[in-house]
């Protein structure tokens, strides 16, 4: 007994003097398959940590740990460290994160789009607040791709959406943005969305062409519209008590694994959109993609700013400071 006491006492010694953390697992969940992007990312992440450190990440990819909704209820408790999840999902939750749902707000231009997302004063200084308040760490915000809508018919102006359900995430704003557009928004959890699409329970979706290939949603669906309203966007963060109880160098471990994770996901996607629908036409030949010509998209446009009334009435305390910054941010991304 006198034995292991000591062994005990001498151990921690070493390690208060050396200043070294023990080596711990952290478990890691996110909304997508290891092969998706957010499965790329976290892959990177992994690979960051456990190459500058002893600790091990394990990866939970979409559907071991339940639905969206549950994995963020599990990083809020403490289970998980890490959840990578769409503020579609945390809507209800940061109200504000929202107003990345209203449409045309975000630049088609790739290099602006990514300039945005490292420079954002609404990202980097707002947002952490926000979800500060929820428990959680915001450690990055990054774009997965065009957001593109599949439907059993074709769509070329708002009257096309009528009578048509559209899956859409549970996210209010969003649900606004398919109704101004003259669609019927229909929320659905992920997994029950293909069967759903199979027996008519809804007639289309929107997500990037990685996931509609990857997910196989073009083998239900006749038809890729290109409508330019949006890119989806995803946020990584961490349980923050776990996160602030951390000693600083694995704080600073966790950024310097989060910055390269998010480099290395720009520059995966780079020509990802085209390759992707490439793979799909080639699986499904008889499946129409269109893009909207700027005249085509004008009257999907003109909903931007019902939509940002309806973000300013249900976008939480700080909407207006959101919006306003964000725009902000927008304009000098493209200077």
């Amino acid at each position: 007994m006198r034995f292991k006491t000591l062994t005990a006492a001498s151990m921690t010694a070493l390690i208060l003097a050396s200043g070294t953390a023990m080596a711990d697992t952290w478990r890691y969940a996110f909304e997508e398959a290891l092969d998706e992007v957010q499965g790329v990312f976290a892959q990177k992440f992994k690979e960051e940590v456990e190459a500058n450190s002893d600790h091990e990440v394990q990866l939970f990819p979409f559907g071991t740990l339940g639905e969206s909704d549950n994995i963020l209820e599990q990083t809020q408790a403490g289970i998980l460290q890490f959840v990578n999840q769409s503020p579609g999902f945390t809507g209800a939750l940061i109200p504000e994160a929202q107003v990345f749902f209203v449409p045309y707000l975000l630049p088609e231009d790739e290099d602006q789009l990514f300039r945005f997302f490292r420079e954002s004063e609404t990202i980097n200084s707002i947002f952490p607040e926000l979800y500060a308040d929820q428990g959680l760490e915001l450690l990055t915000m990054y774009p997965e791709g065009e957001v593109m809508v599949t439907s059993d018919r074709p769509i070329g102006s708002p009257a096309d959406f009528d009578d048509v359900k559209v899956r859409v995430m549970t996210n209010p704003l969003l649900v606004s943005s398919y109704q101004a557009f003259g669609a019927t928004p229909t929320p659905l959890p992920w997994g029950e969305v293909y069967g759903g699409l199979q027996t008519g329970i809804v007639d289309a979706q929107e997500n990037p062409a990685f996931f509609i290939e990857s997910t196989r949603m073009y083998e239900v669906q006749d038809h890729i519209t290109r409508m330019g309203h949006n890119n989806f966007t995803t946020a990584l963060m961490a349980n923050k008590e776990f996160f602030d109880g951390l000693p600083e160098e694995d704080q600073e471990l966790i950024r310097n694994a989060t910055a390269a994770a998010f480099d290395h996901i720009l520059e995966y996607q780079q020509g990802l959109t085209e390759s992707s629908l490439e793979a799909i036409m080639e699986a499904k030949p008889s499946i129409t993609v269109t893009t909207l010509s700027e005249e085509e998209r004008a009257p999907f446009r003109d909903t931007a700013e019902q939509v940002e009334a309806t973000f300013l009435e249900i976008g939480g305390p700080r909407a207006q400071e959101v919006l306003d910054q964000m725009k902000a941010d927008l304009d000098a991304a493209a200077e």
